[in-house]
């Protein structure tokens, strides 16, 4: 007879799922003789916590394609889990997410502790999840977990991808499945087979149509371009039409920032130069971009203007065209196909030349070839200098994970990718703390990269934990500390009535060194590019404390002023 975790298992990797992330307990503690047996088709990665297993997986997902596994026990995968869960729902990953109600063998109704039933005196695991998931199912028997993986992995691939669950009834993970099973179960593939819809060809050839006959056409990329790969196709279209590109916060580095087509990113915290692009348009084209308000400086009336300027979006999901702003033209699809399309009627290059002059104008009108030169303090240094160590070291094979807070606002305006799809940001949810095990599990996923995280003392402190993990897996990955001591952008909106930001100084190359890794400090600018090139020559895990001017704040990278 096989028991159901036995089954459960198989079918993860019958379903192309062959990686799991981890802090054991009760439910998948009984299942993991199962993952043990087949240890050489699914790796099973432990973490410290469900928090850091949570955002392991969903960059798993987010980077491969492919779901990964999110294992853990009921009461925790629904609370601590629920971060990286919450992300991949917002940001459109894939992933897995398999637990348990924790009832052990049946006693859910009679209070029993950890209880995830939704029975009196418990919590309900399926209520936690619901609004967070795109799919959710509940086995209480057998038959009911293996066919709820195979349509949890259907559901978190196909688009838009997103988080799907299967919540387990206890006892059944180490219960034996009945032979025949009833209802019958089938082979997965058949579960799994998708063919996307392809985009209207006329919609595409009108849409080929309004660019051509625009001054001033402008793309806003999002995270769709990403998501999709399609950031190369996107450059060579612009570039040929001379078409600028400016991105959102998730789309950041979608194309080469470098490039003259590109105006850079959007937003309050984006750059000013970004933004004056986009106001300048006749014509806006939003590929996979939902527009939200956090990259349209609050729907800023002077950024985006219906019936003044041509609007048309370009998405996975039909909702999301007209969600936010009503357009012109609404085109459903992906945008690789759409770009294909486009590639393959063409676009003229006609008004390249013009529109790219005036593009270039505004990007020097506004500072985007500059990154301000500010001071600090003696024995620190500011967040542009961490910035300019970044972009000293950025080369083709490295990929960039960033956290929240100050730190990332500095990167996100200052930095300039210098290739496409090499930027990891927590854009569904901004959450701190995701940077650090976002970084290892890119190196898990692409082990060819060379992968650095950048993140404040603060976020790096939340997931400290995942410096262990890295030791165990022996990963090469470089943690950059931006250490001034405290909540960096929250201090800097409080003004001169600080309370509940500031941090005793923590010294983090000691801390590395304490859990297994390797440990350097900088105290200057002319250090940070140095110590980032002998981190990576280490290898293993490597962290440096950067120690920033705790009065080095953010405000010169935010864009207030009137358009």
């Amino acid at each position: 007879m096989v028991k159901t975790s036995e089954a459960v298992v198989r079918t993860l990797i019958e379903c192309g799922v062959d990686r799991g992330f981890t802090l054991p307990g009760l439910g998948v503690t009984w299942a993991l003789p199962a993952f043990y047996d087949n240890r050489d088709e699914f790796d099973v990665v432990l973490c410290r916590n469900e928090w850091i297993a949570s955002i392991m997986a969903q960059v798993t997902g987010r980077l491969t394609g492919r779901p990964a596994a999110l294992m853990g026990q009921g009461p925790w995968i629904t609370t601590m889990g629920a971060l990286g869960i919450l992300e991949a729902h917002f940001a459109g990953s894939p992933m897995v997410v398999l637990t348990e109600t924790s009832d052990y063998d049946g006693y859910g109704q009679m209070g029993c502790y950890q209880a995830m039933t939704g029975d009196y005196g418990g919590a309900d695991a399926m209520a936690s999840l619901k609004p967070i998931t795109k799919y959710l199912t509940y086995a209480s028997a057998p038959h009911e977990a293996v066919y709820g993986v195979q349509m949890a992995v259907k559901h978190a691939r196909l688009p838009r991808q997103g988080p799907a669950a299967v919540v387990m009834k206890t006892p059944i993970i180490r219960a034996e499945m009945p032979e025949p099973a009833k209802p019958g179960l089938y082979p997965s593939a058949g579960y799994l087979t998708h063919v996307p819809a392809r985009p209207d060809t006329a919609a595409v050839a009108r849409l080929a149509e309004l660019i051509d006959a625009a001054e001033r056409p402008v793309i806003v990329a999002g995270n769709g371009v990403v998501s999709a790969g399609a950031g190369p196709a996107l450059q060579d279209l612009a570039t040929g039409a001379g078409v600028m590109v400016v991105t959102s916060y998730n789309g950041k580095g979608a194309v080469v920032e470098t490039a003259e087509i590109c105006g850079g990113m959007l937003g309050t915290w984006g750059h000013a130069a970004a933004n004056r692009v986009l106001a300048a348009a006749d014509l806006v084209v939003m590929l996979g971009a939902s527009m939200g308000p956090d990259y349209t400086r609050f729907r800023d009336p002077d950024l985006i203007r219906p019936g003044d300027q041509t609007l048309v979006q370009v998405d996975l999901d039909p909702r999301h065209a007209g969600w936010v702003y009503p357009v012109d033209l609404a085109i459903t699809g992906d945008v690789a196909d759409v770009l294909a399309l486009l590639a393959e009627r063409g676009l003229s290059g006609a008004r390249a030349e013009a529109r790219l002059a005036a593009g270039q104008a505004i990007k020097r009108a506004h500072g985007y070839f500059a990154l301000p030169d500010l001071p600090a303090a003696q024995g620190s240094v500011h967040h542009t200098d961490v910035v300019r160590g970044l972009q000293a070291l950025l080369g083709p094979d490295d990929l960039l994970t960033l956290d929240a807070g100050a730190q990332r606002i500095w990167a996100t305006y200052g930095l300039r990718m210098p290739r496409p799809g090499r930027l990891l940001v927590p854009g569904g949810t901004g959450m701190m703390g995701w940077g650090p095990p976002a970084a290892a599990a890119a190196k898990m996923a692409e082990p060819g990269r060379r992968v650095t995280c950048l993140a404040g003392d603060g976020g790096f402190m939340m997931t400290v934990q995942v410096l262990p993990t890295a030791v165990q897996r022996d990963l090469d990955v470089v943690f950059l500390v931006s250490n001034n001591a405290g909540l960096g952008m929250v201090r800097d909106n409080l003004g001169d009535k600080r309370l509940a930001v500031d941090f005793n100084d923590v010294d983090f190359a000691t801390v590395a060194q304490g859990m297994g890794a390797r440990g350097l400090t900088v105290t200057h600018r002319d250090e940070i590019a140095t110590a980032l090139d002998e981190a990576h020559r280490m290898g293993g895990p490597v962290v440096i404390d950067v120690k920033v001017d705790p009065e080095a704040g953010h405000h010169e990278a935010v864009d207030n002023a009137p358009l």
